[in-house]
């Protein structure tokens, strides 16, 4: 098959490239490297206008004008590659905003993609209009957007999330719902939302090419060590001040038994090397399942804090323990640390459990075969 992948969150798109390319099929990647991250790309399309002056220039024009230069410049790098993104059997989008620019603008280069090519599917595994609107409701005990309903945390700091709930996002939404076959949950955040919908093809997990990300042996010296990674973007919606808060009662208790290390806003690669030395990952808090970061630290033996409630460990039929369930509860999490500082072998069993699991259900090219199924049958 011949196979178009738009858009990319956390690597999501480019490990599945490599478990299709495995399988022997022909795929192409356009994104934007996920902003800072800059994950590779076939077509990399820079996203210009969003750093320094240029950004009040920016806006002072879309004040002045309603354009978006940002999203004008994307759609011209777009349509220069217009030859290289036709005649595809499959083209899946990251997310119904792939390229995270003006909706209209984005419905353009969508429709181009529908027009002149088979078959178009949508991936829900960030937010978007129904998990906004699910997270919004009632339905969950706890959700990204947890801080901004309680009223604590203002409304501005969620404006990357509230923006799907807006007019001009739903009419996108229902477009590009018109548009695709169907629309596939790459974790249970994104399947509880999407339960009975129509469209809805079902869960396929993120594929995860373990082949890359070698098992770390546990190198324990008397001290535990405690990685965090801190993205101001999503500070608020990942829950991350009751990761500061636990690790605050932890330092003041086992201050001679721990090391604790925290970065914010780091590229991929910065990133992976200094959570390649920890024993312990603090990922996300108000979740239910593990997002892309959480699973590239399992499989390298991290004990991950994330999500891994009950309908997670309902789904993959879970008797051991691969993942700490971090609840919205500094002194749970802090309880949770303190159990794995005292008991260092717990954390070399999870470790190894860790591994396990992703081998096991997130594997790159068994997860490449569930997607070439998913496509072929719809």
């Amino acid at each position: 098959m011949k196979i178009l992948l738009v858009g990319e969150y956390s690597r999501l798109h480019n490990s599945l490239k490599e478990g299709l390319l495995a399988l022997g099929h022909s795929v192409t990647l356009i994104s934007m490297g996920d902003f800072f991250k800059k994950y590779p790309s076939d077509i990399l399309l820079d996203r210009k206008y969003d750093q320094g002056l240029a950004v009040k220039l920016k806006i002072g024009i879309f004040k002045l004008s309603g354009i978006d230069i940002t999203s004008n410049s994307i759609r011209s790098q777009f349509f220069k590659h217009q030859d290289q993104l036709k005649g595809f059997d499959v083209v899946q989008l990251i997310n119904e905003s792939p390229f995270a620019i003006q909706p209209k603008i984005e419905l353009e280069l969508i429709s181009f993609l529908k027009k002149n090519n088979d078959k178009l599917f949508l991936l829900s595994c960030g937010t978007d209009y129904l998990s906004v609107q699910y997270a919004l409701g009632e339905a969950l005990p706890y959700s990204i957007l947890s801080e901004y309903k309680s009223g604590k945390i203002a409304e501005d700091k969620f404006q990357y999330i509230l923006k799907y709930a807006r007019p001009e996002f739903k009419k996108l939404h229902h477009h590009v719902f018109d548009l695709i076959r169907g629309v596939i949950a790459s974790d249970i955040d994104y399947h509880l939302p999407l339960e009975g919908h129509p469209k809805y093809l079902g869960l396929i997990p993120n594929p995860v090419n373990t082949d890359n990300l070698k098992l770390l042996p546990i190198v324990y010296s008397g001290r535990v060590r405690i990685f965090l990674g801190i993205n101001r973007a999503n500070y608020h919606s990942k829950g991350i001040r009751f990761f500061e808060e636990a690790l605050q009662i932890i330092s003041e208790k086992y201050s001679d038994k721990i090391e604790i290390e925290i970065a914010e806003n780091l590229p991929y690669a910065d990133y992976i090397e200094k959570f390649d030395k920890a024993h312990i990952l603090l990922d996300q808090v108000l979740g239910f399942d593990q997002g892309y970061n959480a699973l590239e630290a399992m499989a390298k033996g991290k004990v991950v804090f994330t999500g891994a409630d009950k309908n997670f460990e309902e789904f993959y039929e879970l008797q051991e323990i691969v993942a700490i369930n971090a609840l919205p509860d500094a002194q749970q999490i802090a309880g949770k640390l303190e159990e794995l500082i005292l008991n260092p072998k717990m954390i070399q069993e999870i470790s190894s459990n860790a591994r396990e699991f992703v081998e096991r259900e997130h594997n790159h090219i068994a997860i490449a075969k569930k997607y070439i199924s998913t496509w072929q049958e719809n």
